[in-house]
């Protein structure tokens, strides 16, 4: 079964396409450097305030509850791709499968490449915020984050850290790696929030 989410727009009293973006057929790529080398045999570790730390092996995270959606992605640098096909593990699951504890607050994704982003743990326990290892029923490109990348519809993409690696549950907000660089912590397309 596949859930379509293109309709998020509506909860951020938005249009589809947030101001200041253009709709694109393709699928750009951006990073912050070169494409790591993950192994396909990967393991995804989650650390902090949770009951179970663990470290899954790739066939162990994608048992645990898979999903596939439609969504749309809107990157920080002017342009959406509507109508996403993307397969994976909704970030309630993971958190329902290691035990979050109380004093729980933040998340910080962590990746291959030394990439860091950090949001609320209210804006990632929901269903739209996904580990995803595939696009369009093919596995993820590694130019796009593959093996393993999240992804985040609510807010502008660099909130979705490729080449993810692990997530570690946090007490207090900490900045991630374009946070620390000027871009807003909040992140919100309908809101133009690009910088800090």
């Amino acid at each position: 079964m596949t859930t379509d989410v293109t309709a998020l727009h509506e909860e951020f009293d938005g249009e589809r396409l947030p101001p200041g973006q253009r709709q694109t057929e393709s699928f750009p790529v951006l990073s912050k450097g070169e494409t790591p080398a993950v192994d396909d045999d990967w393991t995804f570790t989650v650390s902090g305030a949770v009951e179970d730390e663990r470290e899954f092996s790739a066939a162990e995270f994608k048992a645990l509850a898979p999903e596939t959606q439609i969504q749309d992605f809107h990157c920080v640098t002017g342009w959406s791709k509507f109508d996403c096909e993307f397969t994976g593990l909704p970030f309630p699951e993971l958190a329902d499968a290691v035990g979050v504890q109380d004093d729980a607050e933040h998340v910080m994704f962590h990746a291959h490449d030394g990439y860091t982003t950090d949001l609320p743990l209210a804006e990632c326990d929901r269903r739209e915020v996904m580990f995803v290892w595939a696009f369009d029923g093919e596995p993820l490109p590694a130019e796009h984050g593959g093996p393993l990348r999240v992804v985040t519809p609510h807010k502008y993409a660099y909130k979705g850290a490729k080449w993810v690696s692990g997530v570690e549950f946090l007490t207090e907000p900490e900045l991630g790696y374009w946070e620390k660089r000027g871009y807003s912590d909040s992140a919100n397309p309908w809101n133009e929030e690009r910088y800090s």
